[in-house]
């Protein structure tokens, strides 16, 4: 990197040196509305088809992978990567991803891909398995509460969201 920026002239080593570091912050700071490892994979690499061909969490295999709306998702056969290409809405789960019963209280908790549910055709994970079951005792009730707060914590961090309610 530092022989680009020496064969550069000063002013232009100056100007790409700004524009990288604001590139980086800005990707940094940005705010994640589909939840995602370090590595950008969502649902911890499990495959989001298989919870409704398989009726079964199934970890995915990173070389049969796609990505989109940022996030990359593992699958664990080639059918299940082309139905997912093929209709992508019909298989993300619902919130980015984030625990729904996490955006009652318009939280982005983490999930665990195992506590899962399908409500009306709808992919839905929850923290663990111990909130899964509070959940489970309304999730038509839950599930209007998330619905009416997703939109207000879009472009927010969790981080944001627990400052903006202390």
């Amino acid at each position: 990197m530092y022989d680009v920026f020496q064969s550069l002239g000063r002013g232009a080593a100056a100007v790409l040196a700004a524009v990288m570091m604001t590139a980086g912050a800005t990707a940094m700071a940005a705010p994640v509305d589909v939840n995602v490892d370090a590595d950008g994979v969502a649902i911890h690499g499990y495959d989001p088809v298989a919870y409704f061909t398989a009726n079964e969490p199934v970890q995915g295999d990173a070389a049969l992978s796609t990505t989109h709306e940022g996030a990359v998702y593992h699958f664990s056969n080639e059918a299940n990567r082309e139905a997912f290409l093929a209709d992508p809405t019909a298989y993300v789960p619902q919130y980015g991803g984030f625990c729904a019963y996490g955006l009652t209280v318009s939280r982005k908790f983490d999930t665990d891909p195992t506590a899962w549910h399908i409500e009306d055709g709808k992919l839905y994970l929850n923290l663990n398995h111990k909130v899964q079951s509070i959940w489970r005792e309304d999730i038509a009730g839950y599930v209007d509460t998330a619905d009416g707060n997703w939109p207000g914590v879009l472009g927010k961090s969790d981080e944001d969201l627990k400052a903006a309610a202390n």
